[in-house]
């Protein structure tokens, strides 16, 4: 395999507090937890994982001009990130609130500063970066309506300039609220397209992951269905399906576990890995991510 050249990852940057519940919330009352404060946001911890495996990436995104946002680029750069961030006066950086128990986590969003990534600021910092190789796109910046003109142009300035595609369909709820004909032609002829079983689900109805795959290659040329602990499907319009198992770990904690799985599989994939190959990197960084409090990878 070669080493990878540079990507570009277009999305959201944020503050995630992590409160890992120690039994069911109870809804009105108290619930025990232990909490972090850290960095946070699909896109963020997607650039952050693949830059812990030795590949140049730069992320692109938004922050507020306050001390949050300092503070996550900093944590950004520290991570080996190469950071093309926008500074917003105004507004916030974002800010997520996540509930982790068991396998599952609850998130509360204020998106902040993310709304208001520029298509002309995604302009400038892809022609900054004459080397990179692949784009990758968190769907949230196509689903908030405020930064939806930032993420098409994205996908329309790296088709411009050549660049492989990929797109992580970030959430099944903003998923629904767009609508799946909508998404499925903003995201028409990209080279893969990540989903998990629920966003599957929105976008391809209630089937099984092997056929949601073959579903959603009429849009996207690769698909990668994730079932987290039933495993992932990988499907393309010219090779076999292939199906690869997770791996069993004790979980602490399932924030970012997508994130590190897409940097994994990108990482793998775009070094000229086979689709087993790629989606077994995945898996051992998914299972790296959820053994694990937090969503970034560990200094």
């Amino acid at each position: 395999m070669t080493r990878p050249a540079r990507m570009v990852v277009v999305g959201d940057v944020i503050t995630d507090v992590v409160a890992v519940l120690s039994g069911p919330l109870a809804a009105g009352s108290d619930t025990g937890a232990a909490i972090s404060l850290g960095g946070g946001g699909q896109a963020a911890n997607t650039a952050a994982w693949v830059a812990a495996q030795r590949v140049d990436v730069t992320l692109v995104a938004a922050v507020g001009d306050d001390d949050a946002g300092r503070d996550r680029v900093a944590e950004l750069e520290r991570a080996g990130v190469d950071c093309a961030i926008e500074r917003v006066e105004g507004a916030p950086t974002g800010t997520v609130i996540v509930l982790a128990a068991d396998d599952e986590r609850t998130m509360v969003s204020q998106r902040g500063a993310n709304l208001r990534l520029s298509a002309a600021h995604v302009e400038r910092a892809l022609a900054a970066a004459p080397d990179a190789g692949h784009l990758h796109l968190s769907a949230y910046t196509l689903l908030d309506a405020e930064s939806r003109g930032a993420g098409l142009r994205a996908l329309a300035a790296a088709r411009e300039r050549g660049l492989t595609i990929s797109v992580d369909a970030a959430s099944a709820a903003p998923l629904r609220r767009v609508g799946a004909a909508a998404f499925l032609s903003w995201v028409r002829d990209i080279d893969l397209l990540l989903v998990n079983a629920d966003e599957a689900t929105v976008l391809a109805g209630g089937l099984d992951p092997a056929a949601q795959g073959r579903a959603l290659s009429a849009t996207a040329r690769r698909v990668v269905v994730k079932g987290g602990a039933v495993g992932a499907v990988w499907v393309d319009r010219t090779t076999p399906v292939c199906v690869a198992p997770a791996r069993r770990v004790a979980v602490v904690d399932v924030t970012g576990a997508g994130d590190a799985f897409a940097a994994g599989l990108l990482t793998a994939w775009l070094a000229g890995a086979t689709p087993t190959a790629a989606l077994s990197r995945a898996t051992d960084l998914g299972a790296l991510a959820v053994s694990t409090a937090g969503a970034r990878p560990q200094p």
